[in-house]
């Protein structure tokens, strides 16, 4: 992939610079401790609750069950993060201008989109490891299985890459940045609720919306429970997307 450095370094640079980056990073951060206080305060009362009845207690582990609460609200804040850290990724390039310059460079279509594809994903990681310090505290205390909690990350992390690439998709389609936002808001909205109308229509049908639902792959490895098929299913939707967003970007070249 001719010139994916130069375009990374460029991307990331750029990612860095931008006062939107630190504007999601200080929310993000900012409702993911809420979260995890919130989340710790409920937990707390829980086990003074169950320590009147050992035999329940017994077969709940609060550590784990904190850990599942606290990953699936930050999944559900990255809806809202992953179209704010990819809306700008093609549409201002082709608003100001420059990507057309970009084509005259010695840089492959395929070498563009990994280098901005990986960029975003590198934000993306620096941002969901800022909550890591807290769980290792957690972890530290609590002594919950580090096993439990990377399984966890990794399905973290597998979600905001498909969610990113959806993203980098969505920005090849406008000029807009903010259209390009609303369209990923959107389209990711729906592929995270789908999978609750499956017990409305038939058992083929549900079990096609169950498999494209993408919170309903995230819900096991939440649970610890390592799964080929929910990571196959991130790997595949995010080369999917991705594959969509260089066919687009390859368009354009050919139509100048």
């Amino acid at each position: 992939m001719k010139g994916f450095w130069p375009v990374y370094k460029k991307e990331l640079y750029g990612m860095f610079m931008s006062p939107i980056f630190y504007v999601v990073a200080f929310f993000f951060l900012l409702i993911a401790g809420v979260f995890f206080n919130s989340i710790l305060r409920q937990i707390i009362m829980l086990s003074f609750q169950l320590a009147q009845n050992p035999q329940i207690a017994q077969n709940i582990s609060m550590p784990e069950l904190f850990m599942r609460s606290f990953l699936w609200n930050l999944s559900v804040v990255m809806l809202f993060v992953a179209p704010l850290l990819t809306m700008r990724l093609y549409a201002e390039e082709r608003k100001t201008g420059t990507i057309e310059l970009l084509y005259t460079f010695p840089v492959t279509d395929l070498a563009t989109v990994a280098a901005k594809f990986a960029a975003c994903v590198t934000t993306y990681a620096v941002l969901i490891g800022a909550t890591f310090p807290g769980v290792i505290m957690l972890n530290a205390i609590a002594g919950s299985s580090w096993k439990f909690i990377f399984c966890g990350y990794g399905g973290l992390f597998l979600l905001g890459c498909a969610f990113i690439s959806l993203g980098i998709f969505a920005s090849t389609l406008t000029c807009n940045q903010i259209i390009a936002a609303i369209i990923t808001f959107g389209v990711l909205l729906v592929l995270w609720f789908i999978g609750q109308a499956k017990t409305e229509v038939s058992p083929v049908l549900g079990s096609i919306l169950g498999y494209i639902s993408v919170s309903d792959h995230f819900e096991g490895l939440t649970k610890g429970l390592l799964d080929s098929r929910d990571i196959l299913f991130y790997i595949v939707f995010s080369l999917f997307f991705l594959f969509l967003a260089l066919r687009q970007m390859s368009s354009y070249r050919w139509r100048g």
